[in-house]
């Protein structure tokens, strides 16, 4: 099987002749991407490339400007650099007044580091959602160029997300968990909106068929511990289902991804209709087995993970080599599973013990990971 192939079959839940790996935001076949662009990272990701499946990840343009809106807004920015970090502080007018925002970008570092959020309180929801609405635009131009490069190495993998992840996403989180819980109505009110632009958007990026997989974020934002099960059965759970059913109308396949602890809302991310679930971590960063989270989903959708990144940045050889051996013990049986990191390094240059320990799980995987 080429990797195209062997990553679908695993989503489709079909036999494969050994487990993908994949190398998650390491996509070896996308070169505008920051990886394959930065030096360091190069000997690691010609490794990649020669032994690994790529879900490559890439997104069209769009129009999509603010609050879910291709309408323009004016926003007036000023960046100020300081020894490596550079600062940027933002200012919105909508029409019911300025909302500001501000995040940092290191010289070492490929992320970025939001220290203001847009919305401080109810009314800044408000006046965020009083940007009018029109539908986001969608061009695949650049689509060409990504398939010729992807080709039989592997998928073709976009971003959706959920509306109670783009709502919270407004506010700091600790804010927005108390905006849920004492809110409540008025957040209901949001995401009901916010997944109405949405759909209208999903829509319309869906119409050119170019994508394979679609991974939806933000269902981690209403799990235990930052909020009881309840509040993702409300807030998760039936727009999941309807942004996995659009998906699916179009072709589609869903990963649905989310962090931590899964264990009380399982059931459920397996309500939705979802082909895939990353990343599956597991204690103590989550709060399930990767063997328990095979044995709760019985073939019901291809599991994603669960090498976690501090492991690959700080483990020796041999650790990494048995972190493999286990997922590939609780998972491998009967397919439908995809052994993946749970992040990618950031870091500038890349570490000689991150390539190394990438290196060993990469040829652990391949030795542990046949069929």
């Amino acid at each position: 099987m080429n990797s195209r192939e062997r990553l679908l079959a695993a989503v489709r839940l079909q036999k494969t002749d050994r487990v993908p790996i994949s190398t998650y935001e390491l996509a070896g076949y996308n070169s505008r991407a920051f990886e394959n662009n930065e030096p360091s990272y190069k000997n690691l990701m010609d490794f990649i490339r020669e032994k690994t499946d790529c879900a490559c990840m890439w997104n069209q343009w769009s129009d999509n400007k603010t609050a879910q809106s291709s309408y323009p807004v004016k926003i007036d920015s000023v960046t100020t650099k300081k020894d490596n970090c550079a600062t940027t502080n933002l200012t919105l007018h909508t029409p019911e007044g300025e909302l500001t925002s501000s995040y940092r970008v290191f010289d070492n570092l490929y992320t970025t580091w939001q220290t203001e959020y847009w919305c401080k309180s109810i009314q800044d929801v408000d006046k965020m959602l009083s940007v009018p609405f029109e539908p986001a635009t969608y061009n695949c131009t650049d689509y060409s160029r990504i398939q010729s490069e992807v080709g039989e190495h592997g998928i073709i993998m976009s971003d959706a997300a959920d509306p109670a992840y783009l709502a919270m996403s407004m506010m700091e989180f600790g804010e927005a968990m108390v905006w849920v819980m004492t809110e409540t109505e008025h957040f209901a009110k949001t995401v009901e909106e916010i997944h109405r632009r949405n759909m209208l958007n999903l829509e319309n990026m869906l119409k050119s068929k170019t994508v394979d997989l679609y991974r939806i974020c933000g269902p981690e934002y209403l799990t235990p511990p930052y909020l009881p099960p309840v509040y993702f059965k409300n807030f998760v759970t039936p727009y999941l289902k309807e942004i996995t059913e659009l998906i699916h109308k179009y072709g589609g396949l869903v990963r649905i991804h989310c962090h931590g602890k899964i264990k009380h809302v399982i059931d459920e991310i397996l309500s939705c209709g979802a082909d895939a679930l990353d990343p599956c971590e597991a204690p103590p960063d989550g709060d399930i087995t990767l063997k328990e989270l095979k044995e709760v989903t019985n073939g019901r959708l291809c599991l994603f993970g669960n090498i976690q990144l501090k492991s690959l940045e700080h483990a020796s050889i041999s650790e990494i080599r048995e972190i493999v051996k286990i997922c590939m013990d609780e998972a491998k049986k009967d397919g439908g599973y995809v052994i993946m990191p749970t992040a990618a390094p950031i870091n500038v240059p890349l570490s000689s013990k991150t390539e190394e320990n990438y290196r060993a799980f990469i040829d652990a995987a391949l030795e542990y990971g046949k069929y």
